[in-house]
């Protein structure tokens, strides 16, 4: 008889026993497994929802961005500029040739009279001991930080007299190198008083011009012929431009990543564009109503702020086409500048009647020193709100702003006369020839040609 062997095998069976669970009498109290773990909490989902919900809630209720009005201008505040060094110093230019000195502590330490009519400029040198303003009496004057002594006259450091009006001035971040545009875009030495390069491409007048932060021998402006052009300091040329469909107010590049900037657009938007790939936006950022008139980046380069004709300033993160908050008060007019501070908590916001106004970034962040136990309740409701960002309830709650009459009207016309092209385009569309209307992205319809 043949020898059989047999494999012991291992069966794994589900076995319960009846006394864990069932009652002896029906009287009795229904038995429930419990994991005591309260890192395994049943209901951890629904609880954290109320909270993440909660938290939303409150922060809209503690949204108040305003903090303070800096008045000491007699005229419309034209342009301002950040002490690279000190957090709590703020230049400022009005339209009636005065430059005030704003510390903020919230009042005006130094008056000038800079220029015979508009200030149009002005940049605090990389290491604070000086600062430049152009304007419209075609001077470029360097100025001393501290205030002058007792009996001591105010007078500039350096006047450079110009062949024309200066319109922009930026300063280069290490070396005694600045840039003025207006006719053409100038680079200047600090020692000379005539420019060592001088850029024109076919243009009759730039806004705006910007030195790269990162790479620092990069420029770019914008020109009156609806184009931004790039330069590089050490080229006898400019390097190219992209021609848009309408003019650029002013860019700002982004501090953190090199090639990235962002321009302010006379057609309401805000375009960022890879310098390396200017055929088209990476994104066209749109909430705005009226024309875009500045831009400025936050220190960590993850989102910037605009300033608008529709006197409204709005805060973008850097890849989202919509803001995630607006401001705005009911005495503020079109805002004609904006600054985000160096320490990534304040926004400065200058417009024509006259004042300047200080927000806080974050809307709803506690000002002053916080206990650990409020620090570590702020960080972990901020988590919540990550988490539950995209419930309906939650989103709805966190997105909703309180908007003038005018702006909401004005966007939902706006959002109508968009929704009418759209569908016109697929009715042309679907009555023609396939193929005969490329359908032509959001990115690509604003950018005309790109020049080389």
């Amino acid at each position: 008889m043949p020898f059989i062997h047999i494999h012991a095998m291992k069966v794994k069976v589900l076995s319960r026993n009846p006394d864990d669970y069932v009652r002896e009498t029906k009287l009795d109290i229904q038995r429930v497994p419990r994991n005591y773990d309260p890192s395994l909490h049943p209901f951890e989902v629904p609880r954290e929802y109320t909270r993440a919900l909660n938290a939303t809630k409150l922060e809209r209720v503690f949204a108040k961005p305003f903090l303070a009005s800096l008045d000491g201008h007699r005229d419309g505040v034209n342009c301002m500029a950040k002490h690279p060094k000190s957090l709590s110093t703020m230049l400022s230019g009005s339209c009636d040739g005065e430059v005030v000195w704003n510390l903020t502590k919230r009042e005006c330490v130094r008056t000038l009279q800079a220029h015979e009519g508009f200030v149009r400029g002005m940049v605090v040198r990389f290491c604070g001991t000086s600062f430049f303003t152009v304007g419209d009496d075609k001077t470029i004057k360097q100025w001393k930080m501290e205030t002058p002594g007792y009996g001591e006259e105010e007078e500039p450091l350096n006047t450079i007299l110009g062949k024309s009006v200066f319109t922009s001035i930026d300063h280069h971040q290490k070396e005694g190198v600045f840039v003025t545009c207006g006719q053409q875009v100038d680079i200047w030495d600090e020692q000379r008083s005539s420019p060592i390069r001088s850029f024109s491409w076919g243009v009759d007048s730039f806004s705006c011009v910007r030195f790269n932060p990162v790479e620092t021998e990069l420029l770019a402006s914008c020109a009156s012929d609806r184009s931004i052009v790039l330069y590089d300091m050490r080229e006898a040329t400019p390097l190219k431009k992209v021609i848009m469909n309408m003019r650029s107010n002013t860019l700002c590049w982004n501090p953190m990543e090199a090639y990235n900037f962002t321009c302010s657009n006379e057609d309401y938007n805000l375009y960022t564009y890879d310098m390396r790939y200017l055929d088209r936006p990476f994104t066209v950022h749109m909430d705005h109503v009226s024309a875009v008139l500045d831009v400025d980046y936050s220190p960590t380069g993850k989102e910037f702020v605009s300033a608008s004709f529709d006197k409204t300033i709005r805060i973008f993160p850097k890849d989202s086409g919509h803001s995630r908050d607006v401001y705005h008060t009911k005495r503020m007019q079109h805002v004609i500048s904006i600054k985000w501070s160096s320490d990534n908590k304040y926004i400065l916001s200058a417009s024509d009647e006259m004042n300047i106004r200080l927000w806080k970034a974050n809307a709803a962040e506690k000002l002053g020193l916080l206990a650990p136990r409020e620090k570590a309740a702020v960080n972990y409701s901020q988590k919540l709100k990550e988490k539950f960002q995209h419930h309906p309830q939650i989103c709805r709650i966190s997105r909703h702003r309180h908007l003038p009459k005018s702006i909401y009207s004005q966007t939902k016309e706006l959002r109508v006369m968009k929704e009418a092209r759209r569908r016109k385009e697929r009715n042309v569309r679907k009555h023609s020839k396939p193929g005969s209307m490329p359908v032509v992205t959001e990115k690509e319809k604003h950018v005309v040609t790109v020049v080389k």
